[in-house]
C-alpha cells in the first residue's frame, strides 16, 4: 500500500491585504478620487444647478425658522418649507442660469455665495429682511456705521458657508462649449426652473397664497433672490419712476409780517433724532427716568407721533418734503424741500451733520460735518475714531453761525442738527461713561448674545445721552436770547426694535413694521421771546400733546413757526397753527 503526500495549499496573503487596503484607503487617496470627480469637465449650467441647491440648503435658515414660527405644528409648516425651498431653488437657478457661460465667471458665482452668507448672518442676527429699502439704507451706510456691524461672529458665519463653496468652485472644471451649445443649455435650465416653480405654485396655491398675502415679508427672506432682486430694484426702478429733474417749490416765498418790526430775529433749531423710541422717553410715561434733564427745562413732549419710514434714508427726505408720506413715496420727480424754502425766504440756514450725510436734503444749502475742524482735545473727549457723541455739534457752534451771511442772520437763523442718537447695533458707543445710569450694558454689536435687561440698559443709556444733548442745546439757545428769539424742535427719524417679536434694529417694510419702529418722540422748547413773537398759547399746546401727528406735520409746523409764507404751506398740517393768536 502506498501513500500520497498531500501538500498544503499556498497561502495567498498579499491579495487579501490589498483588498483591505482598498477598503481602508488613506484620506489622501479618498480626497484624490473626490478631486478627480470634481475636476471632471461639466457644463456651466449643471454647476449652476448644484450651486443653487447649495445656496438653498445653507443660506435659508431664517426663512425656515420664520415658516416654522408662523406654521405652528410640524405637519403644518413642513409642506410649506418644502414648497418655499423649491420656489427659492427655482428662482436662484433661474437667475444663475443667466451667468452660466464660462469659467471666468467663477468670481461672480463666489460673490453671490458671499452675499447670501452675509445676508443670512444679518437676517439671523437682527431679524431684518432684504427689501429694497433695506438695501438702499445699507448702500448709504458710511464706513463708521459699517464697522459697528462687523464682528468675529459674522466672519465665522460667512466663512462656514462661503469657504466650502469657494473650494468647490475653484476645483470644478467648466467644459468648453460653443456659443449655441451653451445658449440652449442655459435656456433649458431657465425653462426648467420656471416650469417647476409654476407647478409648485399651482400645486401648493391653497397653502401659499394666504401665507404670502398675510406675511409679505417672507418674499424678502428667500435668499439670495431677495437681496439680488432688491439691489436691482434700488438701481433700476428710479430710472423708470422719476425723471431725475428737480421740481422747484420756492417761487413766491416771503417772510411774514412778524419780521417787519422785529426787535430780535428768530433762531430755530431743528434736531433730527436717530433711532429713538417714543415709549423709552420718561417724558411720555416710560417707567425709567431716561429724560431727567429735559424734565427740568419746561419742554413739551408730543406722545402720539409716527414716522414717515422705518430707516433714515426713507424718513429724513420724507419729513422735509412738502408732499407728505403718500405723495413722497409715489412721486415721479424730485422736489425742493423745507430747507430750500427757508433758504429762499432770506433766512440764514445751516445743516450740521453727526451722521452719514443728509440723504440729499441739504445739498443746496450751507452744510457741514460736525467732525470737521475739531481740535485734538475735543476729539479725544467726545470721539472714538471718526464717530463722535452728539455734543460735538455744540462745539464751535457760535463760529459756525457767525460764518453765515450777516444780512441773512439779521432776518433769522434756522439750524438743523442731525444726530447719531441711538444708532445701533453698537448702542454702547452712544453714551458717555458719566451718563450710563443703567447697568450692566450689552457691550457687543451681536445683540442676540445679550440678555434682555442688558439690551434695555444700553439702549436706555443712549436715550439718556440724547436727553443731555437736547438739554445742552436748550442751554446754548438760552445764551442766544439777547440776540435772538430762540426755540427748538426735536423729532426722531424712526424707532427701533429691541427683540420684540424676535426683531432687532429697524428697516422692516412700513406696512408690517412693528409700532416700535414707527412711534417716535417729538419735543419742543420755546423761549419767552419766541412765544411772545408768535403769540403761542402754552395751555393750548399742552392740551394738544396727545393729538396724533406724523412727519407730514414737520414741514408746515416749521414754516408756520418761522412765519414763512409759501404756496406749499398748509395750515391744517401745522401742529401749532391753532395755538397762535390771530394778529
Amino acid at each position: 500500500m502506498s501513500f500520497s503526500r498531500i501538500e498544503p495549499a499556498p497561502v495567498h496573503s498579499a491579495p487579501l491585504f490589498e483588498a483591505s487596503a482598498q477598503q481602508l484607503s488613506p484620506p489622501g487617496a479618498l480626497w484624490q478620487r473626490v478631486d478627480q470627480w470634481l475636476t471632471r469637465p461639466r457644463s456651466a449650467a449643471l454647476v449652476m444647478l448644484w450651486l443653487g441647491l447649495y445656496l438653498v440648503l445653507t443660506t435659508n435658515w431664517p426663512l425656515w425658522n420664520e415658516l416654522a414660527r408662523i406654521g405652528g405644528a410640524p405637519s403644518t409648516y413642513l409642506p410649506t418649507v418644502i414648497a418655499m425651498s423649491l420656489l427659492t431653488l427655482c428662482g436662484t437657478v433661474a437667475m444663475l442660469s443667466l451667468t452660466a457661460w464660462s469659467r471666468w465667471l467663477k468670481p461672480l458665482w463666489f460673490l453671490v455665495v458671499v452675499l447670501a452668507a452675509v445676508t443670512q448672518h444679518y437676517m439671523l442676527e437682527y431679524r431684518v429682511v432684504m427689501d429694497p429699502t433695506m438695501i438702499a439704507n445699507a448702500l448709504q451706510t458710511d464706513p463708521n456705521e459699517a464697522r459697528d456691524l462687523l464682528s468675529w461672529r459674522m466672519a465665522f458665519n460667512v466663512l462656514i458657508v462661503a469657504l466650502p463653496a469657494g473650494l468647490l468652485l475653484w476645483r470644478m472644471r467648466i467644459a468648453p462649449m460653443g456659443f449655441l451649445s451653451k445658449l440652449w443649455r442655459n435656456a433649458a435650465l431657465l425653462l426648467l426652473a420656471v416650469v417647476v416653480a409654476l407647478a409648485t405654485g399651482v400645486a401648493m396655491n391653497r397653502q401659499l397664497a394666504p401665507l404670502m398675502r398675510n406675511n409679505i415679508h417672507l418674499r424678502y427672506m428667500m435668499n439670495p433672490i431677495a437681496s439680488l432682486y432688491s439691489t436691482g430694484a434700488v438701481f433700476i426702478k428710479p430710472l423708470f419712476k422719476r425723471s431725475g429733474k428737480l421740481i422747484p417749490i420756492t417761487a413766491g416765498t416771503t417772510l411774514g409780517a412778524s419780521y417787519a418790526a422785529q426787535v430780535r430775529p428768530p433762531m430755530f433749531v431743528v434736531v433730527v433724532g436717530e433711532t429713538a423710541r417714543a415709549d423709552h422717553f420718561a417724558l411720555n410715561g416710560y417707567a425709567r427716568d431716561t429724560t431727567p434733564e429735559l424734565a427740568k427745562r419746561n419742554v413739551l413732549s408730543y406722545r402720539d407721533v409716527h414716522s414717515c419710514g422705518t430707516n433714515t434714508l426713507a424718513s429724513v427726505p420724507c419729513m422735509f418734503s412738502p408732499l407728505g408720506k403718500q405723495g413722497y413715496e409715489s412721486r415721479k420727480d424730485d422736489y425742493e424741500n423745507l430747507v430750500d424754502v427757508l433758504q429762499a425766504s432770506g433766512l440764514a440756514v445751516l445743516w450740521l451733520d453727526n451722521q452719514a450725510g443728509c440723504k440729499d436734503v441739504c445739498t443746496r444749502i450751507p452744510n457741514a460735518s460736525a467732525f470737521d475742524g475739531l481740535d485734538a482735545a475735543t476729539k479725544k473727549a467726545l470721539c472714538d475714531g471718526d464717530e463722535c457723541l452728539d455734543e460735538v455739534m455744540l462745539k464751535n457752534l457760535d463760529a459756525r453761525i457767525a460764518a453765515l451771511p450777516a444780512e441773512r442772520r439779521a432776518k433769522g437763523v434756522v439750524l438743523v442738527m442731525h444726530q447719531m442718537g441711538s444708532h445701533g447695533p453698537a448702542y454702547y458707543k452712544r453714551s458717555a461713561p458719566e451718563v450710563k445710569r443703567f447697568t450692566p450694558e450689552c457691550k457687543t454689536n451681536a445683540l442676540a448674545e445679550c440678555g434682555h435687561n442688558e439690551l434695555m440698559n444700553v439702549y436706555d443709556n443712549s436715550i439718556v445721552q440724547t436727553d443731555r444733548f437736547l438739554a445742552d442745546t436748550i442751554d446754548w439757545l438760552k445764551t442766544q436770547s439777547k440776540q435772538y428769539d430762540p426755540a427748538m424742535l426735536y423729532v426722531s427719524d424712526h424707532g427701533e426694535s429691541l427683540g420684540e417679536y424676535g426683531l432687532f434694529l429697524h428697516g422692516v417694510p412700513y406696512s408690517f413694521a412693528p409700532e416700535a419702529q414707527k412711534h417716535v418722540p417729538m419735543v419742543t422748547w420755546f423761549s419767552e421771546g419766541m412765544s411772545e413773537r408768535r403769540k403761542l398759547s402754552r395751555s393750548c399746546m399742552e392740551a394738544g400733546l396727545d393729538a396724533p401727528l406724523t412727519h407730514d406735520n414737520l414741514y408746515h409746523t416749521v414754516l408756520g413757526l418761522m412765519d414763512v409764507n409759501t404756496p406749499t404751506y398748509k395750515p391744517a398740517l401745522d401742529a401749532l397753527a391753532s395755538c397762535r393768536a390771530k394778529a
